[in-house]
């Protein structure tokens, strides 16, 4: 089977490149690398293109005789969503529809699409439960529903397979230590946390101590980028295996169904690097929800799909595995 994955360069992307390859696919990776890094690619399995290249997208998937797509190419930044609202519309939704388009030429009929936890917004519920309304708050959360939307109409209107994989907190690198997250500018706590450890940060601000949590700061579900990397290949294995555009479509949340809090990450990477590593704690975010933990258990119904990394320092010493070896990323690597 051939495999073409768009966002192959990036954080997730890569991993489930790594992934693939070993259990056997042929791989190709089609990344315009504004966000992605060339060194995160295997040797000569890389295409530079832009989404937005419908005539490329349609020769590529013919060429390569693609037969599936692994869909991570995205802009991911709350903040920016909201400054920027333009940039994630065209960059997610228009060119979304670009490649969906390249597919219908292509005759390609089945897509997994990295999708997120912010398409529910702030949730009534928690755990959260694929049941959940979806109600988002920012653009870059309403991008994505937007694709999902357009998934299941396609999915009704052309026969097209899909399976949308709703993250919670990505996090952690390759156990080897080769792959890891490498994002300009870093977003994500751990990284945030384990550049204070490595002398590039003097502390790391905690946005609120007040909330509604057993010690005040925001509780997220982090779940390993390798786990979320096994379920791209369970979803892509479950696609093969109904091929009926009849079937139900596949739509999982992937979490670990256990929260952490943002100082219980704080205290875990401090044990794991051994650095006091400095924190000050800085007014609440906008839109911040106190909670957000998944119900992984229709993912493990219909997937069979479990994450292995359950223990959240397992997690930060993959992470810090990766950061101190590479303190500049790919630029180390």
């Amino acid at each position: 089977m051939s495999v073409l994955v768009v966002g192959g360069a990036g954080y997730i992307g890569s991993h489930t490149v790594r992934l693939l390859i070993r259990e056997g696919y042929d791989v190709w990776v089609y990344d315009n690398l504004v966000a992605g890094h060339r060194k995160a690619v295997p040797d000569g399995r890389l295409i530079e293109g832009e989404l937005s290249d419908h005539r490329r997208l349609t020769e590529v998937m013919n060429d390569r005789q693609v037969t599936t797509v692994v869909h991570f190419a995205a802009f991911a930044l709350v903040g920016e969503s909201v400054a920027d609202p333009a940039k994630y519309y065209q960059n997610n939704v228009v060119a979304t529809h670009s490649l969906l388009a390249a597919m219908r030429a292509a005759d390609v009929r089945r897509i997994v699409f990295s999708s997120t936890t912010a398409t529910y917004g702030i949730p009534q519920n928690v755990p959260i439960r694929e049941v959940e309304d979806q109600r988002p708050i920012n653009p870059y959360g309403f991008t994505k529903l937007v694709i999902e939307q357009m998934l299941r109409d396609y999915q009704r209107a052309y026969g097209l397979r899909y399976a949308a994989l709703r993250y919670f907190n990505a996090a952690g690198a390759a156990a080897d230590g080769t792959i890891g997250e490498d994002h300009q500018p870093e977003s994500h706590l751990i990284p945030i946390v384990l550049q204070v450890a490595l002398g590039q940060r003097e502390s790391v601000t905690v946005f609120g101590n007040d909330y509604p949590t057993p010690d005040g700061t925001c509780i997220r579900d982090y779940v390993h980028v390798d786990d979320l990397a096994t379920a791209h290949l369970a979803a892509m294995r479950k696609l093969d295996a109904d091929a009926a555009a009849t079937v139900e479509p596949i739509e999982v949340n992937l979490g670990t169904g256990r929260g952490h809090s943002v100082q219980q990450v704080l205290d875990a990477c401090r044990r794991v690097s051994g650095h006091e590593i400095p924190s000050e704690v800085g007014s609440r975010r906008a839109g911040d929800p106190p909670e957000l933990v998944a119900d992984p258990s229709l993912a493990r119904q219909v997937l069979g799909w479990q994450p292995r990394y359950l223990k959240l320092e397992e997690i930060v010493e993959t992470a810090w595995n990766w950061h101190r070896t590479h303190p500049h990323g790919y630029a180390d690597a």
